[in-house]
């Protein structure tokens, strides 16, 4: 893992990590607008390092490598933790080793939960055509794949790929999907996922709340996986900062942004 650090190291410290196949480039417009008030770390997990040749190890080796760098760097103490897809499924298995404590956690669109054996083959072909390969179809299979929020997804993907290849993706997606969360410890979670995602994404957020009853879940309208980061930066930008200076949402029913 590779950890960046950006803002002043006195600052509340926010940790950001990313989802399958992509670098910590993806945050970096979330990091302009935090920056200057907090101390943004933002993470590249093995296998998707830019510039540099790596093989993907294990959700739980890089929790423990999250862990270890909390640990060594902010005293054991994370004031706010975000992660997208895989990111918060690394989040997740940080909490639960209940090694560090997180104040406020937000786990977009995290799978929390395997895949049943059957599915590994068919979905894993999916996400490997969509991510590596759907840049290069034309017609409706363009349409259908690229749309603004997915285009700007792809083209993270191809800056990581001659690091990590195929072998990277496919490490990583069998690992995320392999193993289901059995506790998890946190004052403030957060699960988050886009309205057009929710087949899937609504069975983790409800495994979640069964195992922190507190989770308070929201549900934003009309956006796909990764749309709120990559189109609206300055929403996730703003919740954040509202969960570092004024403490948990007061509503714990799920929120639905149009």
């Amino acid at each position: 893992m590779v950890f960046h650090s950006y803002g002043s190291k006195t600052g509340r410290s926010l940790m950001l990590l990313p989802g399958l196949g992509v670098s910590h480039e993806m945050f970096l417009p979330l990091v302009e607008l935090l920056r200057e008030d907090f101390h943004v770390i933002a993470v590249e997990v093995d296998g998707f390092i830019l510039g540099e040749h790596s093989r993907f190890t294990s959700i739980d080796d890089q929790a423990a490598q999250a862990n270890r760098y909390v640990k060594d760097q902010l005293g054991g103490h994370l004031d706010a933790a975000y992660g997208l897809c895989m990111g918060g499924k690394i989040l997740s298995r940080m909490m639960e080793r209940k090694e560090i404590t997180v104040d406020h956690a937000v786990l977009d669109a995290a799978p929390l939960l395997p895949l049943p054996k059957w599915m590994y083959a068919p979905f894993g072909y999916y996400k490997c055509m969509t991510a590596w390969m759907s840049y290069r179809w034309t017609g409706f299979w363009k349409r259908l794949f690229r749309s603004h929020y997915f285009h700007v997804l792809l083209d993270e993907c191809r800056k990581v790929w001659p690091y990590g290849k195929g072998r990277a993706v496919r490490d990583g997606f069998n690992d995320v999907y392999a193993h289901k969360l059995n506790s998890i410890g946190g004052a403030d979670i957060h699960f988050w996922y886009g309205s057009k995602e929710a087949f899937f994404a609504k069975f983790q957020a409800r495994h979640l709340a069964q195992l922190h009853p507190d989770t308070h879940i929201e549900i934003f309208q009309g956006m796909n996986h990764g749309q709120l980061l990559i189109d609206r930066p300055e929403e996730v930008a703003s919740r954040i900062r509202n969960y570092l200076l004024h403490g948990r949402a007061a509503s714990n029913q799920p929120f639905s942004c149009q």
